[in-house]
């Protein structure tokens, strides 16, 4: 089974809302944190800014859902756990999971094509990139297995 990436982000108090605990639009940003961070990590250190301006490979998002189930708070390092769930002819979808001191916070799911940057057409993505992603996918069926 492929190895599950871990991202780290330390919560701050400028995160928060007035209950003190993270305000929900963080939480899509900490996931897509999370997923850039993948891509740093299995490319060598090429996130979304250099695949944009050096190989001219876009990924914008055509979908996004999370479910939140327990608040996130500055208290504890919020660990992201991401993988690649499937892999189109244009698309690619990640799973991302937020979790506090061993508690589930949120599990969402993203999906995102591949254009050419400098046209914005819809693209199949370099076989660099699929030779990269693939030993990383874990299909949508056992993602819910996976360890904590």
């Amino acid at each position: 089974m492929p190895e599950v990436f871990e991202h780290e982000i330390r919560v701050g108090w400028g995160d928060c809302d007035p209950a003190r605990i993270v305000y929900t639009a963080r939480l899509p940003w900490f996931a897509l944190d999370a997923i850039n961070a993948f891509w740093e990590h299995v490319s060598g250190g090429q996130g979304w800014f250099q695949m944009e301006m050096d190989q001219n490979i876009g990924t914008p998002f055509v979908h996004m859902s999370m479910d939140f189930r327990h608040p996130v708070t500055p208290r504890h390092l919020l660990m992201c756990k991401v993988w690649p769930t499937g892999l189109g002819n244009t698309s690619v979808r990640f799973s991302v999971q937020g979790w506090q001191d061993g508690t589930l916070c949120f599990a969402g799911a993203f999906v995102s094509v591949f254009v050419t940057a400098s046209t914005f057409q819809k693209s199949q993505p370099p076989k660099s990139l699929v030779e990269l992603l693939t030993p990383y996918i874990i299909p949508d069926g056992l993602a819910h297995k996976r360890p904590r």
